[in-house]
C-alpha cells in the first residue's frame, strides 16, 4: 500500500508559519481541536511539528511570556521537545505505521522536500483493523 493512499493533501490541512505568533497558533490549535499542527516555511518545505506541550512548557519556562503578550512572540522561539518526522510520497506502510507509533500524523514530502500533506494515525489503526477483520473472517 502506497502512503498516497493515505493522503491528507495540505489544502486539507491546517499548518503554521516559523513567523506564526504563539497566540496565533494556540487560537488555531483551539479552534480546529488539535493538539500538534506541521509548521511549513516560506518555501513549502516542512519545518517541523509544534504541540501543545511544547508551547505549554514554553509559557511555563518563559516568565516574560503570558497570554497576555505571546501576540509577540513567533513559534520560531518555541522549543520543540520531539523532532517529528516526514516520510517521502514513495513511502510504504512499514514507514508510516513505524512513525504513528509516537507521531499523531505523518507529514508527507515530495523529492525535494515540499510539504504536500499528512497522514492520519487514525487513518493507519482504520487501515489495519480493516485487514485484522478481513483476516479473522477468513478463519
Amino acid at each position: 500500500m502506497n502512503v498516497a493512499f493515505f493522503l491528507l493533501p495540505k489544502d486539507e490541512v491546517v499548518y503554521l508559519t516559523p513567523k506564526t505568533t504563539i497566540r496565533q497558533a494556540l487560537e488555531r490549535m483551539e479552534y480546529h481541536r488539535y493538539t500538534a499542527v506541521p509548521v511549513i516555511n516560506s518555501d513549502g518545505k516542512y519545518v517541523d511539528t509544534l504541540t501543545e506541550g511544547d508551547l505549554l512548557w514554553t509559557i511555563k519556562n518563559r516568565p516574560d511570556l503570558n497570554f497576555e503578550n505571546c501576540h509577540k512572540f513567533t513559534i520560531d522561539e518555541v522549543p520543540r521537545r520531539m523532532k517529528n518526522k516526514a516520510v517521502h510520497i514513495a513511502a510504504n506502510m512499514k514507514d508510516l505505521i513505524s512513525l504513528a507509533k509516537v507521531q499523531n500524523f505523518v507529514p508527507v514530502i515530495d523529492d525535494i522536500g515540499v510539504f504536500i500533506g499528512i497522514v492520519r494515525r487514525s487513518d493507519i489503526i482504520d487501515y489495519c483493523y480493516k485487514i485484522i477483520v478481513d483476516c479473522d473472517k477468513e478463519d
